[in-house]
């Protein structure tokens, strides 16, 4: 007789509310990330920036993202709330739109985008800890698809939501709205 020591084991099933809402939080903050690509250029081109100038803050933010990833990874091995990961890059990206829009000068828009790209390290593998906890090894797949569909289809509704902002209100409307302002 073998004794199974793994997830799967556990009998009960996770609600419908805590599926429901791991669908929400892939579907919003995709949705928030999708308006710190083209539009931050497009921002910054409208404040007078020089195409050096954007491509070297863009380049150097993507940089630190890339940097931050181990840190990010061990903070998140570290961590007891992955939920409490996952909302603080929320707030990370919120508050980063925020600052871009109020305040575009070099620094900060340098520090908003490295911050909003720093969380990406650790929010992708804490909405995967928190799926597999929630459904198990056997279901993990067929979640992480869902995760996927989710995110996908938020990132696609809000582009065109921003790029709706952006046309009939103004560019610096779009980072209003992506930090829930507008």
């Amino acid at each position: 007789m073998a004794i199974t020591t793994s997830s799967d084991a556990i009998t009960s099933s996770p609600s419908s509310t805590s599926l429901n809402g791991l669908d929400g939080v892939n579907f919003f903050l995709a949705g928030m990330q999708s308006g710190f690509g083209p539009f931050v250029a497009v921002l910054l081109a409208n404040e007078k920036w020089t195409q050096q100038n954007i491509g070297l803050v863009l380049s150097a933010s993507s940089l630190a993202g890339l940097l931050s990833q181990l840190p990010s990874g061990e903070l998140l091995d570290a961590s007891r709330s992955k939920r409490f990961l996952v909302a603080l890059g929320g707030i990370i990206v919120a508050v980063s739109a925020l600052a871009i829009a109020l305040w575009p000068s070099l620094l900060v828009v340098f520090a908003a985008l490295g911050a909003a790209r720093d969380h990406r390290g650790f929010l992708g593998p804490a909405i995967a800890a928190i799926s597999l906890g929630l459904v198990g090894h056997s279901a993990l797949a067929e979640r992480l698809g869902r995760n996927q569909r989710f995110a996908a289809t938020g990132a696609v509704t809000t582009a065109g939501l921003m790029g709706a902002i952006g046309y009939f209100l103004s560019y610096q409307a779009i980072f209003l709205a992506g930090s829930g302002l507008l």
